[in-house]
């Protein structure tokens, strides 16, 4: 695997090298393994559940979501690494996670072990979901940027359908009736459900030796002083004319005020008010309704008569509608722009969501919820899935930008763990007509949020965008 840089009469700072597509894309490896190990578990659930004899709801509820709490302590410690070490060390301490949880997961003798490895696999993603994003803007030039975090999007869209592909092609037929005792016994039960898990070292592995021939933020050596260094990485990704435009805007943002901490920071209300916003776009992008869909999309699919498994469903509609999509938004968001297409999520899920409500309130069943089942999904897949990472890369000063990013991405995964224990709750509650409605009420007030608080950002430079923060109270 080589960076070396192009010559020095290559691109522009307008337009990103091979060189920065490539670091780019190995950076996003973290998102791939972050999409796998979120969604193996689901393929392998009734096989780990029935070699470790978990029959209690509390128990099976334990194994799917204690991986929550690994991801909560990764992101939050995430930045302090990143911030301290290195966006690359970083990276580094994420992949080789990865590759020993899956290991080790696999391995498990019991279930207590099991958790434990499910949570530092959590740990792993935590870390990914807000660093690979982050590495990504820090090495972007402003007009390709957008489209370079959405390779991230891409990847966790190819993990999860990973995931199920490789689930699907493991686990072995089982009978329809089979009790625990004989899943238990049978290949899924003793061997199965561990190469499902083991299966993810592969990628861990690529990823762990591709973090080791990336280049450090140029951006990240600036702010420690190490101009020299800085210089290099950016001739390296994209040569001399990228360097020096890119270290001129640099200097520039930092001579403002240079090496100050994220509590330093937040004493200005202006870089509170930015973080303000970067959580709530976290917060937002899990509470905008998309879970409510695939809780739902098997029983409606059903309704619809397509008597498929869940497996084998999710493979052919829920994976290749996130990937055509997030496609989508790779090809649109430097043209139409963050702020916009953030916007069109939240309306579209909105009008969406009212459109289910009413058709479950009325009884209404088969094709009209099939076609907006998979409108959400799209509607989501290029709007608040990859988008909303984008946004966050981007927002943040400079100064303690992994601290930032680290803040928000643990907003995420908070409103993430709540979300998974609160929604079956309100659902038994208000009932599923209504809880679409609410969710629809979310996406207005995110709608409203969007509008009134989050300035375009597209085509400027991470420097221009914290300028434009100072000078905007």
């Amino acid at each position: 695997m080589d960076f070396a840089p192009p010559r020095a009469d290559g691109p522009s700072p307008a337009g990103a090298s091979g060189a920065i597509w490539l670091a780019a894309a190995v950076s996003a490896l973290g998102g791939l393994l972050f999409g796998y190990d979120w969604v193996v578990i689901g393929g392998a659930k009734p096989f780990y559940e029935a070699a470790f004899g978990l029959v209690s709801p509390p128990a099976q509820a334990w194994a799917v979501s204690c991986a929550l709490i690994g991801c909560l302590a990764g992101a939050t410690y995430s930045g302090v690494v990143s911030d301290r070490l290195g966006r690359k060390p970083a990276l580094l301490i994420a992949a080789l996670l990865f590759t020993v949880s899956s290991i080790g997961t696999a391995l498990a003798s019991g279930f207590d072990v099991f958790v434990v490895w499910r949570i530092v696999g959590g740990v792993a993603i935590g870390m990914a979901s807000g660093l690979s994003p982050l590495y990504i803007a820090e090495i972007a030039p402003a007009r390709s940027r957008g489209r370079l975090v959405v390779l991230n999007q891409i990847a966790i869209v190819l993990g999860l359908l990973g995931a199920q592909i490789v689930n699907l092609l493991i686990a072995a037929p089982v009978p329809p009736h089979a009790g625990m005792a004989e899943i238990a016994a049978s290949w899924n039960g003793t061997v199965g459900w561990r190469w499902m898990f083991a299966a993810t070292a592969v990628p861990a592995a690529g990823f762990l030796i591709g973090c080791i021939f990336l280049p450090e933020s140029p951006r990240w050596l600036a702010q420690k002083g190490r101009w020299d260094d800085s210089a290099a990485s950016l001739r390296r990704l994209g040569g001399e004319d990228y360097a020096r435009a890119a270290i001129a805007d640099i200097r520039v943002a930092l001579a403002g005020a240079p090496g100050r901490s994220l509590r330093a920071i937040l004493r200005e209300p202006r870089f509170r008010r930015v973080l303000a916003i970067g959580m709530v776009l976290a917060i937002l992008q899990q509470w905008c309704g998309i879970n409510v869909i695939f809780n739902y999309a098997q029983e409606i699919f059903a309704s619809a008569g397509y008597a498929v498994s869940d497996t084998l469903f999710n493979i052919v509609i829920t994976g290749v509608v996130n990937g055509v999509f997030t496609l989508v938004a790779l090809g649109t968001i430097e043209r139409l722009g963050r702020r916009r297409l953030l916007l069109i999520g939240c309306a579209g899920l909105a009008i969406i969501y009212v459109a289910l409500g009413g058709c479950y309130v009325m009884g209404l069943q088969g094709w009209p919820m099939l076609l907006l089942v998979v409108a959400a999904i799209a509607c989501y897949a290029m709007t608040l899935a990859p988008v909303t990472w984008v946004a966050l890369s981007e927002i943040f000063p400079g100064e303690a930008r992994g601290a930032s990013m680290a803040a928000a991405t643990t907003a995420l995964w908070g409103a993430c763990f709540v979300l998974t224990y609160r929604f079956p709750l309100l659902n038994a509650a208000a009932g599923t007509g209504l809880t679409f409605w609410l969710y629809a009420i979310v996406c207005a007030a995110g709608f409203v949020f969007i509008l009134r608080r989050l300035p375009e950002t597209k085509g400027k430079s991470l420097e221009e965008i914290e300028r434009s923060w100072r000078v905007d109270d």
